[in-house]
C-alpha cells in the first residue's frame, strides 16, 4: 500500500507539468527547460556515484560532447563551419551515442582508479574537451560557439522561426510551450529508465561494486564489466542533457560546459541525496533555478547588485546559497533531501496505528542510501547464561 501513495503523487505532479505551459510567463517557461535537461544530466550522474559509488568530476565534458554532436549532426554547411544536415531525432540518438562511446573508451580507466584518484582523471576530461571545443572550430565555432538548429519531427517545427500554428485552451503554443512537452516527455523517460535500472538486476550489481569489489567478485559479478556500463549509461544520460540544453540555449559555446557545470551537477545529486533519482531532480530545480530567478528578480531585492558594479550578484549569491546548502545537509540531511523524505516516511509508517491481523514480518531496515542495514540478531535466553 506505501506504493500507491506515491504513484498516485508522481501521477499528480505530470498533470500538473502538462498544465503549467498554459498559464507561466516565457521566462518560466525557459528556466524549466534548463531544470529539465539539467535534470536529466543529474540523474544519470547519481547513477554513476550515489549507485556504483564511482566519483566523476568530468559530467559536463560528456554533455559537451553530446551538445557539440547534435549542433553539428543537424546544423547545415555554411562558410564558416559544417554540418551534417541530418534530421534531429537522428542528432538525438547520436548525441547519446557518440557520448556514450567516450565514456566506453574512458572506461578502462575507471576500472583502474577508484576515489578521489577517478575524481581527478575525469577532472581531466574536462580540459581536453574544452581544449577540442575551442580549437576544432571547423566542426565547433571555435570560442565563439555556433547557432543551434531547432527540433522538428516529421515536419511539425519546435521553434518560433516557421512555428505550426497550434492553440490549446485559447493559449497558442510557441517554440518554448512546444520544447515544454519535448523536454518533459525525455525526462519522464529518462527518470523511468533510471528507476528500473537502479532497483532491477544491473543495479543491485552496480551497488554490490559500490559496496566492496572483493565481495561483488566472489558473489560473480564482473566488476570491471559493471564500472564500464555505469560509467556507459552515465555518458548516455550526459550527451542527451548536452543536447537538450543546446536546444534551450539555441546557440553553444565552449565555456557553457566548463568546470562549473561538473561541480554544478555534483552539487544537484548531493543535495537531493546520493543514489535517488526524485532526489537529483529535485536538486537540478534548486541549482539550475536558482540564479535564474535571483537574477530576474535582482531589481526587488535590496541585497543584490547588478553583475558588473562590484557588489553581491546573482550569480555569486547563488553560489553562496550552494555552499550554505551543502554544509547543512551534510551536518543535518544524511542522505540529502532524499535521505530526509526516507525518515519522514518511516516515522509516519511507525506512529501509525497497526493493521488487523496476524503480526508481519519484520522488515529490513534501511540505511540513507537505501542499503540494507546491520540487522543484530536476537540470543535467546540459553545463549546469554
Amino acid at each position: 500500500m506505501s506504493e500507491l501513495p506515491r504513484r498516485i503523487g508522481g501521477l499528480v505532479l505530470v498533470l500538473v507539468a502538462l498544465a503549467l505551459p498554459l498559464v507561466l510567463s516565457d521566462f518560466w517557461l525557459q528556466t524549466g527547460l534548463f531544470v529539465m535537461a539539467t535534470a536529466i544530466g543529474a540523474v544519470g550522474l547519481t547513477l554513476l556515484v550515489g549507485v556504483a559509488g564511482q566519483l566523476s568530476l568530468g559530467h559536463a565534458a560528456f554533455a559537451g560532447i553530446g551538445a557539440y554532436v547534435y549542433t553539428w549532426s543537424t546544423g547545415e554547411t555554411t562558410t564558416t563551419v559544417s554540418g551534417a544536415g541530418l534530421p534531429p531525432v537522428v542528432g538525438l540518438v547520436l548525441a547519446a551515442a557518440v557520448s556514450a562511446l567516450v565514456g566506453a573508451a574512458f572506461s578502462p580507466v575507471a576500472g583502474r582508479l577508484r576515489g578521489i584518484y577517478l575524481g581527478l582523471a575525469t577532472l581531466g576530461l574536462v580540459f581536453i574537451v574544452r581544449h577540442l571545443l575551442v580549437n576544432l572550430d571547423q566542426w565547433t565555432g571555435g570560442f565563439t560557439g555556433r547557432s543551434v538548429e531547432s527540433f522538428a519531427l516529421g515536419g511539425f517545427s519546435f521553434s518560433n522561426s516557421d512555428p505550426d500554428y497550434l492553440a490549446v485552451a485559447g493559449v497558442e503554443f510557441e517554440g518554448l510551450h512546444r520544447l515544454w512537452y519535448l523536454f518533459l516527455v525525455l525526462a519522464l523517460v529518462g527518470c523511468w529508465l533510471a528507476g528500473n535500472l537502479r532497483s532491477g538486476r544491473t543495479g543491485r550489481a552496480w551497488a554490490n561494486v559500490r559496496d566492496s569489489e572483493t565481495a561483488a567478485a566472489a558473489m560473480g559479478i564482473p566488476v570491471a564489466r559493471a564500472k564500464a556500463s555505469v560509467f556507459v549509461v552515465s555518458s548516455a544520460y550526459a550527451g542527451v542533457a548536452g543536447a537538450m540544453l543546446a536546444l534551450a540555449y539555441g546557440r553553444i559555446a565552449p565555456d557553457v560546459f566548463g568546470l562549473t557545470a561538473s561541480v554544478d551537477f555534483l552539487v544537484m545529486i548531493v543535495l537531493g541525496g546520493l543514489g535517488s533519482v526524485g532526489g537529483a531532480v529535485v536538486g537540478a530545480l534548486f541549482v539550475t533555478a536558482l540564479p535564474l530567478v535571483l537574477a530576474e528578480y535582482s531589481g526587488s531585492l535590496p541585497f543584490l547588485a547588478a553583475p558588473g558594479s562590484g557588489g553581491l550578484d546573482p550569480s555569486t549569491a547563488s553560489r553562496m546559497v550552494y555552499g550554505l546548502a551543502i554544509i547543512a545537509v551534510l551536518l543535518f540531511l544524511r542522505g540529502g533531501l532524499a535521505g530526509a523524505a526516507r525518515r519522514l516516511r518511516h516515522r509516519a509508517s511507525r506512529s501509525a496505528p497497526p493493521a488487523a491481523g496476524p503480526a508481519p514480518h519484520d522488515p529490513i531496515s534501511t540505511d540513507d542510501v537505501g542499503r540494507p542495514a546491520a540487522v543484530t540478531p536476537s540470543r535467546s535466553k540459553e545463549t546469554t547464561r
